[in-house]
């Protein structure tokens, strides 16, 4: 994702500047031109472990620990952050509201203009079929994806959550084995590791005579770039506080 960030804001040199690359200790990237390493020409900023420049917005790809590193650089220079990782622990989803009272962050488990469309809708039609209608969620990524379920299938379950009144702490299950009956308001969560997937989430409501299936596959990462992008450029401009993609695309 680093990678493709930079290769789409270099492609767009009126629109953003790349002024630092910020990677773990240890990463075998650290010290490469950021432009080389996107596969474009050389940008003149290498990889380093910290910020090497004052910047208008962090883009932050990362892992959970590493966010929260990153807050507190941000929370220092008074940067507004947009942060795309998932996997985030009750504590760490904490740090990012705390820092928000400092700071203007976007966060959102999937940047996709398509997959925000889709929350809103998955809630929508949840509470238009009513209780009648069970609810499966499915998604696949690639072999090395590190969280199960993703974030974009437990936003997706947000949604339909807070549209139905249901407790997204109680009403989830997590794959099934044996003699495992479904029980009444239950949503199915189902996560697939294969391959070289970008990224597929397929929600499905059922009842006893149809099924109704909404559904989103993400054909190449820079469907994430692209709204991350975005996102960076809308949260420059507003005052600090935490705000998802849906405030950047109907705000």
């Amino acid at each position: 994702m680093g990678r493709r960030i930079a290769a789409l804001a270099l492609d767009e040199p009126r629109r953003f500047e790349i002024v630092s690359g910020v990677e773990m200790p240890g990463h075998e990237a650290l010290g490469a031109d950021v432009g080389v390493l996107a596969g474009c020409a050389a940008c003149g900023v290498a990889v380093a472990e910290g910020l090497q420049a004052d910047a208008d917005v962090l883009i932050d790809f990362s892992t959970p620990e590493g966010t929260v590193a990153w807050l507190a650089a941000a929370g220092e220079r008074n940067i507004p952050m947009v942060i795309g990782t998932t996997g985030l622990t009750e504590s760490q989803l904490a740090a990012v509201a705390d820092a928000a009272g400092r700071i203007a962050i976007v966060q959102a488990p999937n940047f996709s203009v398509g997959v925000n469309l889709l929350f809103q809708i998955a809630g929508e039609v949840a509470a238009a079929l009513g209780d009648a209608y069970d609810i499966e969620i499915v998604e696949a990524h690639h072999r090395f994806k590190a969280d199960a379920p993703s974030g974009t299938a437990l936003g997706l379950a947000r949604s339909i959550c807070e549209a139905t009144g249901r407790s997204a702490a109680d009403g989830l299950v997590h794959g099934r084995r044996g003699a495992a009956f479904r029980q009444a308001g239950e949503i199915g969560m189902h996560a697939i590791r294969l391959g070289d997937t970008v990224g597929e989430h397929q929600v499905h409501f059922g009842c006893l005579g149809e099924t109704v299936t909404l559904s989103h596959s993400a054909h190449t990462r820079d469907t994430f770039v692209r709204g991350a992008l975005r996102a960076a450029e809308w949260v420059v401009r507003q005052p600090a506080g935490l705000y998802a993609m849906q405030d950047v695309l109907f705000a």
